[in-house]
Order: C-alpha cells, then sequence, then structure tokens
C-alpha cells in the first residue's frame, strides 16, 4: 500500500462519517430535495444550460444531489465518489426519486478503471481537487472519459481559499498557494454542522490556478475560460456576509473565492 492509499483511506473512513451528518443538516436540505429543491448554484447552472438528452458524468458527487438535480433536468447521469456511504445513500435517492442516474464507489482517478463510457458532459464542483496529490492523472482521466467535442466543467473555491488555517478563532495564512506538501487536519464537527461530535481526519493538497489549466490543457482539453468570483454560494468559511443576491463575501473582499473553468475535448 502506497502512502497515498493510506491517505485515501484515512478520508474516505472520514466521508463515511460526513455522509450521516450532512444528509441530515440543514445546509443539504435533504427534505427539501425530495420535494423537489435543485442543489445545483447558478454558476454551473448558467455553464452548462440545457442538460435535456445528455450524458454527464459527475466527479466527487457526495451523497448524489447534485447529480440527480442533473437528471431531473434530464441528463443521462453517472456519480462517482470515494465514500461508500456517500454511494449507498445516493443509490437510495434515487431509486426513491424514481430517477435513472448510475453510482459508482472508487477513487476519482481511477474512474476509467471502473466506468468504460464517454461523456458529453464531466461535471465536478465545490471542494474537490484539494483531495487530490496530483493533477496529472485527474486531467488525463477527464480526457478519457470524454467524447470528443465534450464539455468539462468545474466550479471550485479559489485556491488563496485554502492558504489560510481556519481551525483558529482568526483565519491566518499557513499554507502555500502551490503547497507540494501534504496537509493534514484533524478537527470536530464538519463544514455542513460545525456541532457535530464526529472528528474529522483530513490529508489534503494545494494547487495553484496554473496547475489546473495545465494539467487538463496537457491532456488535451482545450480552456474555454477561467473565471473568479469574489463571492461564493456557500456559508463555510468564517465571517462570511449574505448578500442580496443569496451568496457570501468578506467583508473587504480582497481576494476571490471561487473561480469556474470550461474547456473541450477537441
Amino acid at each position: 500500500m502506497t502512502t497515498d492509499d493510506n491517505y485515501f483511506n484515512t478520508n474516505k473512513a472520514t466521508w463515511n462519517d460526513k455522509v450521516k451528518v450532512h444528509a441530515k443538516s440543514d445546509m443539504y436540505d435533504l427534505k427539501g430535495f425530495k420535494n423537489g429543491k435543485s442543489s445545483l448554484m447558478p454558476y454551473e447552472l448558467e455553464a452548462l444550460g440545457n442538460v435535456s438528452g445528455k450524458s454527464l458524468l459527475h466527479l466527487q458527487c457526495h451523497f448524489g444531489q447534485d447529480t440527480l438535480s442533473w437528471s431531473r433536468m434530464g441528463a443521462k447521469c453517472t456519480g462517482v465518489d470515494l465514500s461508500d456511504e456517500g454511494i449507498k445513500l445516493a443509490q437510495n435517492l434515487n431509486d426513491e426519486l424514481k430517477l435513472d442516474a448510475e453510482f459508482v464507489c472508487c477513487n476519482v482517478i481511477d474512474i476509467s478503471e471502473y466506468v468504460k463510457a464517454t461523456f458529453d458532459i464531466v461535471f465536478t464542483s465545490y471542494g474537490v481537487i484539494g483531495w487530490l496529490p496530483h493533477l496529472k492523472p485527474w486531467g488525463k482521466m477527464i480526457a478519457e472519459r470524454l467524447k470528443k467535442g465534450g464539455t468539462f466543467f468545474m466550479a471550485e473555491f479559489h485556491p488563496m481559499v485554502w492558504m489560510f488555517d481556519y481551525l483558529d478563532d482568526k483565519p491566518v495564512i499557513k499554507y502555500g498557494y502551490m503547497q507540494g506538501d501534504v496537509i493534514y487536519e484533524e478537527y470536530e464537527g464538519t463544514y455542513a454542522n460545525q456541532d457535530s461530535k464526529i472528528v474529522s481526519k483530513e490529508y489534503g493538497w494545494n494547487h495553484g490556478l496554473s496547475e489546473v489549466i495545465n494539467a487538463l490543457a496537457e491532456a488535451g482539453l482545450h480552456i474555454e475560460y477561467l473565471k473568479e468570483f469574489d463571492e461564493s454560494p456557500y456559508d463555510v468559511l468564517p465571517n462570511l456576509i449574505k448578500t442580496d443576491s443569496g451568496m457570501f463575501v468578506t467583508e473587504d473582499k480582497l481576494y476571490p473565492l471561487i473561480f469556474t473553468l470550461k474547456a473541450t475535448k477537441l
């Protein structure tokens, strides 16, 4: 077993615990979701538009709410996640809502070993690439799973966000923008329920924007655009302020919170 496998196994155990807490949280609002509320945010809805009749691969899908939201919009979806508890709940939700999505439990880097189909769209969002030690295999997998002319879209927290340590009262810059070393954090609670008694043990990595772009470009994708935003659709960082549009911003707006990227397989 490699060192990376040890990291992934620790993260998998943490995410299995998080699934149980998140499914009961106000943030994920499972009751509202079951009653028809979409979990998708404006960034991805605007970027991908009408997905009806298109095949869509959702990377690191947690327990499948976004996957199933795309399915409700008419896409033929496959969701993939490392957490077997997440995939189990996603499959149960799919059956309960009488949708036709498929779910696969595996490491995102290994998807091509488990999923042989190619897709019109590959999608990933919000807190995903920081769980991966290297992005070149990730970019290669995305290119393998996209049809020619297919679209890759990601919405993700900006790498500047991950330079801060949020475990103390006041966020302080502690980590490198392009830090190669693994980052280990252990804390009580989770972003969806800070009062939860679960202990999150997490290994993560920081990836600058150039690393993201180069991993995709070297895999043969054409970058359509990269956009940066000083607001987040999620209130998951300390002391954010809610705007009239329902987004969340820092008080001073000194750095971006989100970036989006759209690419095409030529």
